[in-house]
Parts: C-alpha cells; sequence; structure tokens
C-alpha cells in the first residue's frame, strides 16, 4: 500500500493555546497551555517521551480544576504520540476519552481535532481505511464550519492520502486540487511537504517517474530542513515503494536501509517501553483522580448528614401528620382515582373518535380533489372538441344533438364544481375578498346566462334594482353571484309558464356599509312545509310528484353556507303550488374615494393584437388539439410537445413567447419542467393548465417559477388575456 503520512492535528495546539494565554485566565490554566504548547513541541522534535510527560502533567492538572475542555485537549495529545509509536489500541482509547469530554463542552475546534486523529489511526495503521475515511469527512464538516483555512487543508491532505492507499486515485485528486497550488506557493512547510510527498505518490501511480522523485526530493529536503523525522521515515518509504514500481531494486535497497536506519532512533526500544509505562502510570493517575473526587464528596456527604439531624426529627413529626390527614382522605381518593380512570376511558375514546374522523376528512378531501381533476380533464376534451366542430362545421350551428353534448358537458362541469365548493367550505378555505362591481351589471350577467332556461319553460324573468343602490360598491362579486346564480337557476327549473323574478332593495346605511335586500321570487310548484327545514342539506333533493327534477343536491346548501360566510342567513316563504320566495340580507361597502380610485387604475388595454409563438406542453392528444385550436383561432402559432424533456429541447431550437404547462405528465411533471427551465436562466412567463383546483396548486406553482395558473376547462377570451398580461409584462419588465 502507497501512502501519505497523516498529518495529525497537534500542532494546532501552539496557536491556539498561545491565543487562550492572551485572555485573562487563572494562573492553573495558563499552566496547562504551556506545558500542552512543550508536549506539541517536543513531539514535533520526535521527543515523544518528554512530549509524554508534559502531557501527562497537563492531564493531571485539568482534573485539577475541573476543565472538560482541557481534559479533551490533554487526552488529544496523548492519542496523537500513542498513534505515533504505533500504539493504536492506547490511542484509540485515548481519542475517545478526548470525544468524549469535548461533548460535554460542544467545541467544533476540538471535534475537528479529534475526528481528525481518529481518521488517522484507522487509516495509517490499516485497521479500517474506509472508517478512517469517514473521520476524516467529520472532521472536514467542523472545520469547514469554524471556517478555519489550514485545518481545511490539512483535513483534505489527509483525505487525499486515504484514498490514494486504497487506489482511488481520483477521489483523492479531487480533494487536493483546489488547495495544491496555494500550498505550494504559500503554505507551511509541513504543508508543503505533505503536498509533495501527495503528489510523488500520484505521479508514480500514473508512471511519471522523473516527475515523481522532483516531488519525494523536495519532500525530503524539507523534512531534513525541519527536522520532521517520523514524516522523513514515511518518505523513504514512499520512495521504496516507488522504485519497487519502476523495477530500480538498488535503489529501493538503499532507500530501504536509510528507513531502517532512521526507524531505529525514532522508535527505539527504551522509548516504546516508557510509553507503555507512561499509559499504565496515565490510568493509575486517573483512578487516583476519581478517588479523590469521590472522597470529597463522601466528606461533604458526612457533613450534610451532621447538620440534618434536626431536620431528619422535625421530619418525622410532620411526616406522622401527613399520615392521619392520608387516612381520612383515602376514601376521597379511591374515589376520585375512579372518577379519573372513567374520564381517562372517555378521553381515549374521543381522541380514537377524533382521529377517526381526521383521517375521514383527509381521506375525502383527497378524493373531492383526485375526482374532480379526472372528470375536469375529459370535460376539458369534451367542451373543447364541441366548439371544434361548432366552429368547423357552420351548418351544425343548430343542431340539437351538439347543442345537448354541450349541454351536458357544461352540466357536469357544474356538478364537478358545486363538489368542490361545498368541500371548501365545509374546511374554510373560503376567504371573501374585497372588489369592486357594479351590482347591475352583475345581475344582468346572470339574467343573460339563464335566460335559455327561462325560454325553455316558457317562464317570465324581471330585475328590479333599488336606484338609492351605489353604482360601485366594494365586495366579494364572485360569492354573490354563486349565490343568485344557484338560486335563480333552481327557481327557473321549478317553474314552468310562469315568472321568476330578482329584486335588491336598500335596507339600510351604517357609515360606509350599505345592507342590500335580496330576493329571488318564483311562481313554481313550491316547498311543503314539512320540506322546509332540510333543503339546506347537502345531497338532500325533495321528491316531486309530477316530473322528475334532476340535481345534485348541493345547489341551496352552497347557497346557505355562501350567505352564512357574509354573516347573514338566509330565510325561504313557500307554500306548495304556490311558488317560493328565498331572501337574504348583505352589506357592502361604499367609498367613492376609493371607487374612483380602483376604476383609474384599471388598465385599458388599446394595444393591437399580436402574433404570439405558444409552446404548450401536454402529455394528453385531445387535450392538445383543444389547446391546440383555441390558440391558432385567435391568429396565434403554437408548438406541441408531449412532456418536459420535450419541452426542454424544444425550447433550445426555437423562440417562444410564453408556455403553457400540463401540471401532470409522465416522466417529469410540469413544476420539475419549470424549475429546469428557470435553471437555465430562461424567463419565459410559464401558464399552469390544470384540471386541478387553483388554490391546491397556486403556492406549488409560484415556488416553481409558473408565473399563472389556469384551470380546466376555461374560457378562450380568458385564456387570451393571461397571456397578453404576461407576455406584456414580461416586456415591460425587460
Amino acid at each position: 500500500m502507497i501512502r501519505a503520512k497523516s498529518i495529525s492535528l497537534l500542532v494546532f495546539l501552539l496557536f491556539y493555546f498561545t491565543h487562550s494565554v492572551a485572555q485573562d485566565y487563572k494562573k492553573e490554566k495558563v499552566e496547562i497551555e504551556k506545558l500542552l504548547n512543550q508536549a506539541a513541541s517536543d513531539f514535533n522534535d520526535a521527543h515523544y517521551d518528554k512530549a509524554l510527560e508534559s502531557t501527562k502533567q497537563a492531564l493531571i492538572n485539568s482534573f485539577g480544576i475541573s476543565d472538560d475542555s482541557y481534559i479533551a485537549q490533554s487526552y488529544n495529545t496523548l492519542g496523537v504520540i500513542y498513534n505515533e509509536c504505533s500504539d493504536t489500541k492506547k490511542a484509540i482509547e485515548f481519542y475517545d476519552k478526548a470525544l468524549f469530554y469535548a461533548k460535554r463542552v460542544n467545541n467544533n475546534k476540538l471535534y475537528n481535532w479529534i475526528y481528525g486523529n481518529l481518521g488517522s489511526v484507522y487509516y495509517f495503521n490499516e485497521i479500517d481505511v474506509n472508517k478512517g475515511i469517514n473521520y476524516y469527512k467529520k472532521a472536514l464538516y467542523y472545520a469547514l464550519k469554524v471556517k478555519d483555512t489550514a485545518q481545511i487543508e490539512f483535513t483534505k491532505i489527509n483525505l487525499a492520502s486515504a484514498y490514494f492507499s486504497i487506489d482511488k486515485f481520483d477521489e483523492g485528486n479531487q480533494q487536493v486540487k483546489d488547495i495544491r497550488d496555494g500550498i505550494l506557493a504559500n503554505g507551511s512547510e509541513e504543508a508543503k511537504m505533505s503536498m509533495n510527498l501527495l503528489m510523488g505518490i500520484y505521479t508514480t501511480n500514473i508512471n511519471q517517474k522523473a516527475v515523481a522523485e522532483n516531488y519525494y526530493f523536495t519532500a525530503q529536503q524539507i523534512a531534513k530542513d525541519n527536522q520532521f523525522d517520523s514524516f522523513l521515515i514515511n518518505i523513504y518509504e514512499n520512495l521504496v515503494h516507488h522504485y519497487e514500481h519502476f523495477n530500480q531494486t538498488q535503489k529501493a535497497i538503499e532507500f530501504k536501509a536509510k528507513l531502517d536506519s532512521l526507524n531505529k532512533v525514532v522508535y527505539s526500544e527504551e522509548k516504546l517501553d516508557k510509553l507503555q509505562k507512561a499509559a499504565v502510570q496515565i490510568e493509575l493517575d486517573e483512578y487516583k483522580n476519581q478517588l479523590e473526587r469521590i472522597e470529597q464528596v463522601n466528606q461533604k456527604h458526612k457533613k450534610s448528614i451532621q447538620e440534618s439531624k434536626l431536620i431528619v426529627i422535625l421530619f418525622i413529626v410532620i411526616l406522622i401528620i401527613l399520615l392521619l390527614l392520608l387516612l381520612t382522605l383515602y376514601k376521597n381518593i379511591k374515589l376520585r382515582e375512579q372518577a379519573n380512570i372513567e374520564l381517562k376511558r372517555a378521553n381515549e375514546e374521543l381522541v380514537l373518535a377524533k382521529e377517526a374522523a381526521e383521517e375521514a376528512s383527509q381521506l375525502k378531501s383527497q378524493f373531492v380533489s383526485t375526482i374532480t381533476h379526472e372528470l375536469r380533464t375529459p370535460l376539458y376534451g369534451v367542451i373543447g372538441i364541441t366548439n371544434i366542430i361548432l366552429d368547423e362545421h357552420k351548418e351544425l350551428g343548430n343542431s340539437p344533438h351538439l347543442k345537448s353534448l354541450k349541454f351536458s358537458a357544461k352540466y357536469l362541469l357544474s356538478l364537478v364544481n358545486d363538489i368542490l365548493q361545498i368541500n371548501k367550505i365545509e374546511e374554510k378555505r373560503i376567504v371573501l375578498e374585497s372588489l369592486i362591481f357594479n351590482l347591475t351589471d352583475e345581475i344582468t350577467l346572470i339574467k343573460n346566462s339563464v335566460e335559455y332556461i327561462a325560454d325553455k319553460n316558457n317562464d317570465v324573468f324581471s330585475v328590479e334594482i333599488d336606484t338609492a343602490i351605489p353604482e360601485f360598491l366594494i365586495g366579494d362579486k364572485l360569492r354573490l353571484s354563486q349565490i343568485l346564480m344557484n338560486l335563480v337557476s333552481n327557481a327557473l327549473k321549478f317553474t314552468k309558464n310562469g315568472e321568476v323574478s330578482i329584486s335588491a332593495d336598500l335596507k339600510k346605511v351604517e357609515g360606509k356599509m350599505y345592507f342590500i335586500e335580496f330576493k329571488i321570487k318564483d311562481t313554481g310548484i313550491g316547498i311543503a312545509k314539512e320540506d322546509q327545514e332540510k333543503i339546506f342539506d347537502k345531497f338532500v333533493q325533495i321528491e316531486r310528484k309530477e316530473e322528475d327534477y334532476q340535481g345534485t343536491g348541493l345547489g341551496l346548501s352552497i347557497v346557505s353556507s355562501l350567505v352564512k360566510l357574509f354573516n347573514s342567513e338566509i330565510h325561504l316563504e313557500s307554500q306548495e303550488n304556490a311558488g317560493a320566495t328565498f331572501s337574504f340580507t348583505i352589506g357592502f361597502e361604499f367609498d367613492e374615494d376609493k371607487s374612483k380610485e380602483i376604476i383609474n387604475n384599471i388598465e385599458v388595454d388599446l394595444s393591437t393584437s399580436h402574433l404570439y409563438n405558444i409552446l404548450v406542453v401536454e402529455d394528453n392528444k385531445i387535450n392538445q388539439v383543444v389547446t391546440k385550436k383555441i390558440i391558432q383561432s385567435s391568429n396565434m402559432s403554437c408548438t406541441i410537445v408531449d412532456d418536459g424533456y420535450a419541452a426542454l429541447v424544444a425550447l433550445e431550437r426555437e423562440s417562444f413567447d410564453l408556455i403553457l404547462m400540463d401540471i401532470n405528465m409522465p416522466l417529469i411533471n410540469g413544476f420539475d419542467t419549470t424549475r429546469k427551465i428557470r435553471e437555465k436562466g430562461i424567463t419565459i412567463p410559464v401558464i399552469a393548465l390544470t384540471a386541478f383546483d387553483k388554490q391546491e396548486v397556486a403556492e406549488q406553482a409560484i415556488s416553481a417559477g409558473m408565473n399563472d395558473v389556469m384551470v380546466k376547462p376555461f374560457e378562450p377570451s380568458k385564456l387570451f388575456h393571461v397571456i397578453h398580461n404576461q407576455i406584456k409584462n414580461k416586456e415591460n419588465a425587460g
């Protein structure tokens, strides 16, 4: 095994302790630091017996003042000395003790030294090289944590040496390539020597004989100039391996002789014997210190016992009194215990019921989210394909079959939206918005949307709005529209050859709040008295005698919940076969100044239409056709790709103005695809096209780098508006 000698983290003690002396430490600590500094100096001069004596005394003094930091440093130094003299068992014992005391003070610098030295024990002594590498990595972690450049360099040198020893030269070279030039130019003598030795080993391995010898001899000269005898031994070992590698037997024998001679001087039997005896003495000193501590504790205990005799007597008297009281309270305690047992049992049952309810709620939410997504995806295709057929075949514009198909798809979409809406309300995920709106416009829009139902049922549909109501109000117009739409469509559905009306009357004004009463009245079949209390429950449909009125039974439940969000309640007046009137009152804010400001800030797009090039990332073939047709109908061009990886390729080959990105795709989803696009520095706007609810994916979409979310199915006009705004925002930002 060709290897470089590991650099023990003992030489750094000189700087650390010198800095410590600069502080206002007590005399005992100053003495310990001097002893450890002397040990470091003797170690570097290969006077291991002297280094051992100084360290031993430092350990005794550290135990004397109970300083865990100095105890850890002393044990670490002992481990370095014994490792250098090949007593690995003792070295590991001392390092483990050092680590034990280092954890008490949680010092990152100590962790760096000790883990580095443990790595050297396992690697350099060929106990377990991989384990040694793991220890070196821990040491490097703490070196980086304390931002100590010198220790980072030495730890990387040791890591490289360990990798070289198991023929992982690429991994080893990776550790030194960033620090090699700096060390060879400006590093310490020891660092330069170690780096030259490592480069010698590396170039030997790649058969650069002359280059390797130049590195070895440079390392040798540094070791001789600085009397690094133990490192010189290692250099001779690697020179022997070098010449054996190139079959220069005579040269190998020459350096083997130098190696044996130097080993006899540095590691003499007399020195090793002294080390063994010293190790035994250190253990005896540890036991002695422990016994002294125990004796001191015993003395304190004896004194404490003598002083507490009177307290014990008083305690006995009080105890007797307490026992009498306990006998009196015994029956009450037993009764309480029984009550507690029953309460505990009841609490356990409640906890189980709560957990079951939470699990059921979570499963329900997941089911609702999944089923709405799975239904919206094909509905997007059905509605889109229907529109394509109507656009391409104008002669089918009055086809009852196509109209029925489109109506059925929209009805199914309405059903999906109702399920999702009621789920949101139950989970309290709806927060009312404050937007400016024109009440007359909103009600007119609703009237136009359901006019076909009135025509179908031959109903007269009328609207009455109090002229005292301000033109512009501030509130959640979307939720109000949902309430009115549900009630009006319900009234029209159950009214044939009759009348349906919407009225809005100003009831009162409190400050800036205008309270408006809404009434939806019909002359339809009405609702029986016994059914009126349950019609607002979910999935409830009152049985009708004459006709089969289909529906989800969710509309009125949604209405009731949304009205409650406005801090109001809905009222019903009805008689069977005499029509029904639903009424509720909601307060909206009117602020003329705020309304003017909002209106003035509304951007009016006066620009002409542009020809944009759109990239559509969609795996569903039907949805590809629908989306492409919608885009091309507005004179924009588009390119379709099936997955995220294809999108990345398309972006390299062609320039696009905007990307429409599906979220659920095989191979790589829309979020990850967008992240990869942004990592490439591409700032093209990305709009997510998804069948999931917008609130479920909005946060994840924004964090992935997307600009907006469109929920399928959608109105083409809304898509064009979003595309135009995003591209315009991109141009303004650029």
